[in-house]
């Protein structure tokens, strides 16, 4: 250990130090637009992160301040009025003959339907369903697609003629199509 007292070792270790940083100098200049960018970026987030929370804070004081509708008048739901089914034939207009029929593209309270969900009835099916897949007629196609890895080629093929036959959706002919392909390509 040396004999020199404790503030001349700290300013030949302070020395030292700052000789390593000055020579360490051409590798630390290469990093420093890299270092800066980051940490304005850095800064940058949390400031969006301070605004947003001010906001959201700003939003729950306000809150009680103005009304909110109980439903908005632009809100459509399924227990809604059916106001898009034509009226029953009748010289007054009135629905007190038969139901009206559906509009095409709405479904049974004659709103749009998604293009995946069926629109079939037991009347348009002639009230039959194919035997491969019972319940095929009313399923969506992720919960066909979800069971046509058990079916084999030949009650694949049953539903699309089923399919082909009867309601003829192109995504589901597709699905079907693609799956026999693939089902035939693997034995």
């Amino acid at each position: 250990m040396s004999s020199l007292p404790f503030p001349v070792r700290v300013a030949a270790g302070l020395v030292v130090t700052a000789v390593e940083e000055v020579q360490a100098l051409p590798r630390t200049v290469v990093g420093l637009p890299i270092s800066a960018v980051s940490r304005v970026l850095q800064l940058s987030m949390r400031a969006q992160q301070v605004v947003t929370e001010l906001a959201i804070k700003g939003d729950t004081a306000l809150e009680g301040a103005r009304p909110v509708e109980e439903a908005p008048s632009w809100a459509r739901f399924d227990d809604d009025t059916d106001d898009r089914v034509l009226p029953a034939s009748g010289v007054d207009g009135s629905r007190s003959g038969p139901p009206g029929r559906r509009l095409p593209g709405t479904s049974t309270n004659g709103h749009a339907r998604p293009l995946d969900r069926p629109v079939l009835t037991p009347e348009d099916t002639g009230g039959d369903t194919p035997d491969a897949l019972p319940g095929y007629e009313s399923m969506t196609i992720p919960q066909v697609r979800a069971r046509l890895r058990g079916l084999s080629v030949d009650q694949l093929t049953d539903l699309l003629a089923w399919e082909s036959a009867h309601a003829d959706r192109p995504a589901f002919v597709t699905m079907l199509t693609n799956r026999i392909a693939t089902v035939t390509a693997e034995q």
